[in-house]
């Protein structure tokens, strides 16, 4: 009765721990989403800059030189954003005009053989604009909130690496004297760990490159491999660069053939890649190299877009992955480590 009683009480304090860190999680992911996100950063520039400090550069100087590299990473993408935006403005006319046509044709095929009024068609037209409306509204908002967070990473990854002494230090006085050694270990393996998530995202996307030129070169699509690799790239910004890599090519397949199934094929292509990323590639690639369960990357992603969003979606998979590495090294995580292991 003893044990039962015990056990009763170790899974509410469990489910209380739980429950208040969600609660945290969410009405602090203003400040937690940027926080997270800088500290990850300084986690793979760490070696770099530890490097840079080794061979005579001074940390201010050494901090500099990693927030450059990001820093002009984030610009080739923007850059490359901005030349797909210029070379679909040339487009857009033409594009608009046959849209329009097909509409009309659309609308006359419709009172022809399902009988339904203009009235009603123009009815349906509004309630369609109102949805479209608030996917642009909701992608606009996505935008703002990224463009926050890319303002607020590089300050708090800057800090991180200049403060990373004391934070260390912080970490080793509310730890346990008993779990001293298992801390070293714990964040030498986050580290290393984290450069596998990294190796593992980029192994994502060319994956999904490849996909991509496969579909689109069944199709027949000219440069596909330029599209498929480049709508793969710009996955990285949430909705917008996915929305924008994918109207190039559709683009210039409607303008090449003026045929409505080849651009929904393009569609098709986009959307079932998409979904074996989501669903298959990543989980499985991912968690290959952070050596997480494929259920437990699947949760995570899940949690992640319940939580924070597309945000969400990235910073909870190396959140599952430190969970496992503590595990590894705590005997009394035994049994989160058995959920969390492949």
């Amino acid at each position: 009765m003893q044990t039962n009683t015990q056990s009763s009480s170790s899974l509410l304090k469990y489910l209380q721990i739980v429950f208040f860190t969600v609660v945290l999680l969410y009405f602090g992911k203003t400040l937690l989403i940027p926080l997270f996100f800088g500290l990850f950063i300084a986690m793979v520039m760490y070696p770099i800059s530890k490097w840079l400090e080794q061979h005579g550069w001074s940390r201010p100087f050494a901090i500099a030189a990693c927030l450059l590299i990001v820093s002009i990473l984030l610009a080739a993408l923007l850059a490359l954003m901005a030349w797909q935006l210029k070379v679909f403005s040339k487009d857009a006319p033409a594009i608009y005009n046959k849209l329009e046509a097909v509409a009309l044709q659309m609308q006359t095929w419709i009172i022809e053989n399902i009988g339904l009024t203009t009235d009603m068609q123009i009815n349906w037209s509004a309630k369609l604009t109102d949805t479209i409306g608030g996917i642009l509204t909701l992608t606009f908002n996505s935008t703002v909130n990224t463009l926050v967070i890319l303002f607020l990473t590089p300050v708090y990854t800057a800090l991180f690496m200049y403060q990373r002494k004391v934070l260390v230090k912080c970490l080793r006085l509310i730890t346990p004297a008993r779990y001293q050694d298992q801390l070293n270990t714990i964040l030498k393996q986050t580290i290393q760990t984290y450069f596998n998530y990294i190796k593992g995202m980029i192994l994502v996307y060319i994956i999904v490159g490849v996909l991509n030129t496969i579909g689109l070169l069944a199709l027949g699509v000219k440069n596909a491999l330029l599209f498929g690799m480049l709508c793969a790239i710009m996955t990285i910004i949430p909705y917008f660069g996915l929305i924008i890599s994918e109207l190039l090519p559709i683009s210039v397949v409607w303008m090449e053939t003026g045929s409505i199934w080849y651009v929904l094929g393009v569609i098709a292509v986009f959307s079932f890649v998409q979904y074996l990323e989501a669903n298959v590639i990543f989980p499985r690639v991912v968690g290959t190299q952070l050596n997480v369960s494929t259920l437990a990357v699947l949760v995570a992603i899940i949690a992640g877009g319940i939580i924070w969003g597309v945000s969400g979606m990235v910073l909870f998979i190396p959140f599952v992955s430190i969970l496992k590495i503590i595990s590894d090294n705590i005997d009394e995580w035994k049994p989160i480590n058995v959920l969390l292991s492949r």
